[in-house]
């Protein structure tokens, strides 16, 4: 068995340009989420899967610069670029990350990745049922799953966003949902949009220095203390990129009916 986490980012997002380069206490964002990440006890590969667009070549070289594994794709086929990756790194099974969560939680990956080792399943998620918080999400599958949604998957939203293929199908995929008995589906840690790079900016501010492996629970107490915090971004919407896939969908389906 080869574990391999992916980590997807790019610089080219429409709503805050450049994120992951984005300085947090001065190293780009992309570099404090592999921090953590590396903490993971059960990732045994972690690679980057960007694109092999322009717009990305500073990512690389940064990933370069500090010794990461980065692989280069497709910038608007997410799928292919993962799949690749996967196949490169000769991965049985992944773990799919996302370069806009600067506050992941290794101990949350890894109760992920334990449940699906445990379950012996095709795909496990945090996800599917939210109740961890916007930003703490993983998805682990096994490379069998991954090829054949490569193979099968058509629709903009699940090429753009590689597990839909996999999450939509129970029929085909075995499933696992993970998730906590405290809802916290509510709290926005990604970042999208200005405000939540204020918010996390924030966040690192307080807690960084003084403890640098700072976890969930950590977060959750500033919040406490400092109520104020958790307003910066509560009004966004939560998988706003995913809702806009979904959307040209319905277009796709729509002009494919017409003809």
């Amino acid at each position: 068995m080869k574990l391999v986490a992916i980590l997807q980012a790019r610089c080219s997002s429409s709503r805050l340009p450049n994120k992951v380069m984005r300085p947090l206490l001065g190293v780009p964002m992309l570099m404090r989420q592999i921090e953590r990440v590396k903490r993971s006890k059960l990732i045994h590969t972690l690679v980057v899967a960007t694109s092999v667009d322009a717009s990305d070549d500073g990512l690389a070289e940064l990933c370069r610069g500090n010794g990461v594994d980065c692989f280069r794709g497709s910038l608007d086929d997410v799928l292919d670029r993962f799949y690749q990756a996967a196949v490169s790194y000769g991965a049985t099974d992944v773990v799919r990350l996302t370069g806009d969560c600067p506050l992941a939680d290794p101990e949350v990956i890894d109760r992920v990745i334990q449940a699906y080792l445990d379950a012996g399943i095709d795909y496990a998620a945090n996800g599917l049922e939210p109740t961890y918080p916007d930003g703490l999400d993983a998805e682990v599958f096994r490379f069998d799953a991954l090829e054949r949604a490569w193979r099968e998957a058509r629709l903009p939203s699940e090429r753009e966003h590689v597990t839909p293929y996999i999450s939509q199908h129970p029929e085909l995929f075995a499933q696992l949902k993970v998730g906590q008995a405290n809802d916290l589906s509510h709290l926005r840690w990604t970042v999208d949009n200005p405000e939540d790079l204020e918010f996390v900016t924030r966040v690192y501010a307080a807690l960084y220095p003084v403890k640098p492996d700072f976890a969930m629970a950590d977060v959750l107490r500033l919040i406490e203390t400092n109520p104020d915090l958790s307003t910066f971004n509560s009004h966004l919407e939560r998988n706003e990129g995913y809702s806009l896939s979904l959307a040209r969908d319905a277009e796709r389906l729509k002009n494919n009916g017409d003809k």
